[in-house]
């Protein structure tokens, strides 16, 4: 009997909370939606190329989302609480010292000061005008420098302020970030370990020690510490090819459109923490080993900035024609410090007569000539953009795999069709990989610059008004000068890797406006 009147209590609580919820969307806009995006992958050679003799590896992971979003007239509010994980990895049953695998994804709100659009604005000095403070996604233009990076279950966000500005056609944003480590009392000056660094490390002996406290530590490929390691950046949110998150960040985005041509300008500096190269002794039992690794906590940054515009035009009597070009430079100094002049330029022409649309274009950024090494850094790093859209959909380059370090040039074909009821697309890409500079290997002699052709195939099928179907097959025909711009042994690597994924993506919309 208990139990009934229980579920009776609990029925009248949810009826009582979706009434509420009915009321405030029908006084201002509320919406609450779902997300499940179950991907399912082969890979064979995904993001860097195979050892001979290994196998291929399938997974399936999977990202929960909900989006709770309110909008009034002078405020809008957004928060957005994601879980990633993939199938089997935990087990079916867990304890409490598992963990949580719960993350805010967003949460963020809108304050709006000025809108001339909205009559309860009695003064409005600015066309539109707003802050916008807390965890956000920072998108602009087509996300090559700043985007949500959606393809990646976890996703990209920052925690900034932004200031929104637009007058008689002109957008001005004005944003910021600041991040640090520690809230703890007495915590001597603002230094910033730019990585989650999980709490034990192996020493140089295979001892387990403890994570020595503002220290990144070096680790060769068994996962012990090692001078010759590699920065072990453990799930850094950082930027592309640097792998590093930053001190701080501010920018200035402009736009506008004339007609049918949209231009924007972007300035933005980012700051690294400095470090030294370090060592910590650890003793244990009648092993003497040592951590190796970069501490972060010193003095002073390494800023670089980096600047430059996108142009969008289109044109043609039915709109058919439509291009994309932009150029970027970099400046300053790179993480490590080192003096940085670096730059990257697009260009592409989109042809769309009909349900089919053809795509030619060519991307390059620059990078460091091993034959001329002058002390300075001249490879170019797309930020924090979303570059599966850009350099091919098995992320060889400026993904998490990295970048090569002699730059890269890029240029690719597009066919697209799209039904006319928009529910079935399908695309077939190709993309010319190019060292940009020169490059040498370990005996000197210079290095072909051509990498490889990659094939992506990806098709979209939508089910219903929640639900959509993608299929997305690559191959890559590579040469053996991948595997010095990947830093592969030669001759150790399969040359013709594949990948290929099935992925269901549900998003209901729980409220109805």
């Amino acid at each position: 009997m208990y139990k009934n009147v229980s579920n009776q209590y609990t029925l009248a609580l949810i009826l009582l909370f979706s009434s509420c919820f009915c009321s405030l969307s029908a006084s201002a806009q509320l919406s609450l939606t779902g997300q499940l995006r179950t991907r399912g992958e082969l890979r064979d050679g995904y993001g860097t190329l195979e050892p001979t003799g290994n196998n291929n590896a399938a997974f399936i992971s999977q990202r929960t989302r909900l989006i709770f979003n309110y909008n009034s007239s002078k405020l809008i509010f957004h928060t957005s609480i994601q879980d990633v994980r993939l199938w089997g990895q935990d087990a079916s049953t867990i304890s409490a010292t598992d963990g949580t695998k719960l993350e805010l994804h967003e949460a963020w709100a809108e304050i709006i000061l000025s809108n001339k659009k909205d009559p309860s604005f009695k003064i409005s000095p600015l066309d539109y005008f707003a802050v916008k403070i807390g965890r956000q996604e920072l998108v602009y233009d087509d996300e090559r420098l700043l985007g949500g990076l959606d393809w990646l279950q976890q996703a990209r966000r920052h925690d900034a302020i932004v200031f929104k500005a637009v007058q008689n056609g002109w957008q001005f944003d004005l944003g910021g970030a600041f991040n640090q480590n520690t809230d703890a009392i007495n915590y001597n000056g603002t230094y910033y370990t730019p990585a989650n660094v999980p709490a034990t490390i192996k020493d140089s002996k295979g001892n387990l020690v403890n994570t020595p406290s503002g220290m990144i530590p070096l680790i060769n490929s068994a996962g012990i510490s090692a001078k010759n390691g590699s920065p072990a950046f453990f799930n850094p949110p950082g930027t592309n090819a640097l792998n590093q998150d930053y001190k701080a960040l501010q920018y200035l985005y402009v736009a506008k459109k004339f007609d049918k041509t949209k231009i924007t300008g972007l300035f933005l500096t980012d700051q690294f923490g400095k470090y030294k190269l370090d060592s910590v002794k650890n003793v244990s039992g009648s092993d003497v080993g040592y951590v190796y690794g970069r501490r972060f906590n010193q003095a002073g940054v390494n800023s670089r900035f980096t600047t430059g515009f996108l142009i969008n035009p289109v044109f043609g009597s039915g709109n058919e024609w439509s291009g994309n070009g932009a150029y970027y430079y970099q400046g300053g100094h790179d993480r490590d410090g080192l003096t940085l002049s670096a730059y990257m330029f697009t260009a592409s022409l989109l042809y769309k007569p009909s349900a089919f649309s053809f795509t030619a274009g060519w991307d390059y950024t620059s990078g460091n000539n091993s034959f001329s090494n002058n002390g300075s850094d001249n490879r170019f790093d797309p930020l924090y953009g979303t570059p599966h859209k850009f350099w091919g959909t098995m992320d060889y380059f400026y993904a998490g795999s990295g970048s090569p370090t002699g730059g890269l040039s890029n240029p690719y074909l597009k066919v697209k069709y799209t039904s006319p009821n928009k529910r079935f697309s399908t695309e077939l890409a190709n993309h010319y990989f190019y060292l940009a500079d020169n490059q040498k290997d370990i005996s000197g002699n210079p290095v072909n610059k051509y990498l490889g052709t990659e094939f992506d195939s990806t098709t979209n099928y939508k089910l219903n008004t929640f639900t959509t179907v993608e299929v997305g097959l690559s191959y890559m025909a590579a040469t053996s000068s991948m595997e010095y711009a990947k830093n592969i042994t030669p001759g150790n690597s399969r040359l013709n890797p594949v990948w290929a994924y099935l992925q269901l993506n549900i998003r209901p919309e729980f409220l109805n406006k």
